[in-house]
């Protein structure tokens, strides 16, 4: 029993790699059997796999680790368990070994008339007797851990002589110098490119092409042979997803085959729904990559229509902010609020890979996903008008009213309260489910829609292959074989960034974006520089998000006829809140700040790399010229002591109450054209932001606030008079300090009666119609 207190009381070892090796832990010595020392150590039962990779993937002497034996207890036992008891024993050996088919070398004569494995131990020429082996042992006392028994590391034979790889002079020139298999990665590439209808010959030509460029083999993969492929190709084509006429069987079945490719999986119970969770090695890969403190994207609504399950895709993003599928999710769809089912068994998952992972965000495209909200009415009014204008498509209103009408107070309440996604990742996800519904709904006989064993089974073998060859450097090397499921370009985002500001001509309230393929043709963009721009394209006519739109939007902003997107917007007002309603706790408080600050520099680089080189406009700008971040930090002030001022009177923490969210979800700006400053003032450039009158509130959205708060809320005025052929009007002026005034959102705490009594705000007259505006100034070189 003293050896097993020792052992159990050995720390668990995780290292924060995929892959680990024996030089990755640290071992530890235990007294054994005969006398002899164990030399083991303990690490998570789930990454066993992780190890085998890790020892197979040694350089000094690459190999390849079979099972060569495995014992699993029952899953019912009479007897009492033991504390020394095992749930399975796994004996792994390197596949250059145990037995020697070399010259003099000794055959165990017992495998000569043994029965034929489904997993065979390696070819008998590569047989060399290398006696590294280890054992794993799953204890009873600890399910969760693996115990390692690691005495013989060394790849030698029984006399102690290397006898495979580069350390075995009788090897050289063999293949005795490589691994006996071809590489995880080479395999997963020729899977996928025979799965999307390569043919063999051009695969083999297209390696051996690359081989020569190399010089010759350098490791196992540059001996891949013609049999081989051929080989995969055969079991692909001889794989079927009907393995039961019960769906609910052969989906069983697929599930038991596929261990490595199922992260959770339940059946129809009294209780539960049936679910099933699909990620392979390499979408596990990929979301450690890029998920790791990134965004995790849901699109839930694939194939509500057509499939009899539809499709759950969790996405991340890459370098070129393209959409990459890390995991798929299949249940029933009445069943969509019931995420913790698969959230857990996934975040565990990932975990157990690395520790170190964490999420930093998840954006949602349902608000019934994972907020449990209370149907409200709030907003609904506001689609009045909007059903009237489709009074005669009786069929659309009824599809309106039955799918949408119940989501909208959900939808509202959620936009209220939860940080907006931006264009760019909306962009991303369409083209996703674009390209989803190419790659999955392509069958010609629709019934296999019907069955979830096709659907699981397509999804993990030809819809991986195509995502795999979308990040895949090589894959132009296959375009004559490219067809419509095969992605090639950017995404509207990038497509849209590459178009030049030329060919955006600004017409009134609309804008006209040249076509890039034919430069006589032109789109017709409305309502441009909002989050909610149409465009005449056929990719926008499909409700898509298009490149004209996001070009269009892009300059509107640039110039400063348009606001700065819903999701700036709400992120300044979340900061707002923070700043000005601080939690108790300081150092969370301080916290915040920090976090806050970090996310202000990375927004202000980013902007600056997009919009190209924005030193020099500090001191040459005009009316028409781009809206710097600082500007939208003045132009929100107002709104952010607003929503503080009337929280100071609560506690501090508190939401911001209905009231005061729909005062500012109706909140718009409109930019028109700067006047010059007087004398007093200076010659400063001034933009002004002002009220739209009552003929442009009806065209507008429901982010327009009556003139009335307006004036409820207006600071404490000057008068002051200027001769103008205008109309009588009664302006707010804000004006910005200098550099060494000026200071982020984030530490401007000053309190509201202050910014009342500055006095900057003035009111101006002049004879015709009142309106209200506000003025934002720039600050002079001397100031």
């Amino acid at each position: 029993m003293a050896r097993w207190d020792e052992i159990l009381t050995l720390p668990v070892q995780n290292p924060p790699t995929p892959e680990f090796s024996a030089s990755d832990i640290m071992w530890s010595r235990v007294e054994g059997w005969k006398d002899s020392m164990d030399r083991l150590a303990l690490i998570p039962f789930s990454r066993v796999n992780d190890f085998v990779r890790g020892e197979s993937n040694n350089k000094e002497c690459p190999t390849r680790f079979h099972v060569e034996a495995r014992r699993r207890r029952p899953p019912t036992m009479n007897c009492k368990p033991k504390v020394d008891g095992i749930l399975e024993y796994i004996l792994y050996w390197c596949s250059f070994g145990p037995d020697d088919y070399r010259k003099g070398g000794s055959v165990r004569p017992s495998r000569n008339s043994s029965t034929k494995r489904k997993t065979p131990a390696g070819r008998p020429h590569t047989k060399r007797g290398c006696i590294c082996h280890f054992i794993v042992k799953r204890l009873i006392a600890e399910p969760s851990v693996a115990l390692v028994i690691y005495n013989h590391d060394k790849h030698v034979d029984k006399i102690g002589k290397p006898c495979h790889g580069p350390m075995d002079n009788m090897a050289i020139g063999t293949k005795a110098m490589f691994a006996p298999y071809i590489s995880d990665e080479l395999r997963l590439q020729i899977m996928s490119l025979l799965c999307v209808g390569i043919p063999v010959e051009t695969i083999m030509q297209r390696h051996t092409e690359m081989i020569e460029k190399q010089g010759g083999p350098s490791n196992r993969d540059g001996l891949l042979t013609h049999r081989y492929v051929r080989r995969l190709e055969r079991k692909i084509r001889r794989s079927v997803y009907e393995l039961d006429d019960d769906d609910a069987i052969s989906i069983n079945i697929w599930v038991e085959n596929h261990q490595n490719h199922i992260f959770l999986y339940e059946d129809f119970s009294d209780k539960d729904t049936f679910i099933v969770g699909i990620q392979t090695d390499w979408q596990l890969q990929q979301m450690i990559q890029y998920g790791n403190r990134s965004l995790l994207a849901s699109d839930s609504k694939f194939g509500t229509n057509k499939l009899k399950y539809p499709v759950h895709s969790l996405l991340v993003f890459d370098e070129q902010k393209n959409a990459i599928p890390v995991a798929w999710i299949i249940t029933p769809n009445f069943s969509h609020g019931e995420a913790y089912r698969w959230m857990g068994a996934l975040y565990d998952r990932v975990r157990t890979k690395d520790p170190t992972w964490q999420l930093g965000g998840f954006i949602i495209d349902d608000p019934f996903a994972d907020v449990r909200t209370i149907r409200g009415n709030g907003g609904m009014e506001l689609f009045e008008a909007f059903l009237e204008d489709f009074v005669d498509c009786a069929g659309f209103l009824d599809y309106f009213r039955a799918l949408w009408f119940p989501r909208l107070g959900s939808w509202i309440t959620m936009l209220r309260t939860t940080p907006l996604a931006t264009t760019e990742v909306a962009s991303a996800i369409e083209s996703y489910h674009h390209l989803l519904k190419l790659r999955l709904l392509n069958e010609a006989n629709e019934r296999v829609y019907q069955r979830a064993d096709w659907l699981v089974h397509k999804l993990g073998m030809k819809v991986h292959s195509y995502y795999w060859l979308d990040e895949y450097s090589g894959k132009d090397n296959f375009s004559r074989y490219w067809r419509s499921e095969w992605k090639s370009g950017p995404n509207p985002w990038q497509q849209g960034l590459q178009i030049p500001d030329s060919d955006v001509v600004v017409e009134g309230n609309c804008a006209r974006v040249v076509c890039q393929k034919n430069k006589e043709r032109s789109h017709v963009i409305v309502n441009p520089g909002s989050d909610l721009a149409l465009c005449d394209c056929s990719w926008s006519r499909k409700g898509n998000i298009c490149k004209h739109a996001i070009k269009s939007t892009k300059v509107f902003r640039q110039r400063g006829l348009a606001p700065p997107s819903l999701a700036l917007f709400r992120y300044y007002q979340a900061l707002a809140n923070v700043v000005h309603c601080p939690p108790s706790d300081t150092l969370i408080s301080d916290h915040a700040v920090a976090v806050a600050i970090f996310v202000r520099t990375q927004l202000d680089s980013l902007l600056d790399a997009t919009n190209g080189n924005s030193s020099n406009r500090s001191t040459s700008k005009d009316p028409q010229s781009v809206i710097e971040p600082r500007e939208s930090d003045v132009r929100e002030g107002s709104i952010e002591n607003d929503v503080c001022a009337s929280q100071s009177q609560a506690e501090c923490g508190d939401e911001v109450s209905d009231e005061q969210n729909d005062d500012l979800d109706r909140f718009v700006f409109k930019k028109r054209k700067s006047r010059e400053a007087s004398d007093e003032e200076g010659s400063p450039t001034a933009t002004q932001i002002t009220q739209p009158s009552e003929t442009e509130s009806s065209q507008a959205t429901d982010l327009q606030e009556p003139l009335d708060r307006q004036e409820n809320r207006a600071p404490k005025k000057s008068k002051s008079k200027e001769a103008s052929d205008g109309g009588k009007a009664n302006a707010r002026q804000a004006k910005q300090p200098s550099e060494t005034e000026s200071r982020p959102a984030i530490d401007q705490q000053e309190p509201l009666h202050h910014r009342q009594e500055n006095p900057a705000h003035k009111k101006t007259k002049s004879g015709g119609e009142e309106t209200m505006a506000m003025q934002v100034m720039e600050p002079s070189e001397t100031e």
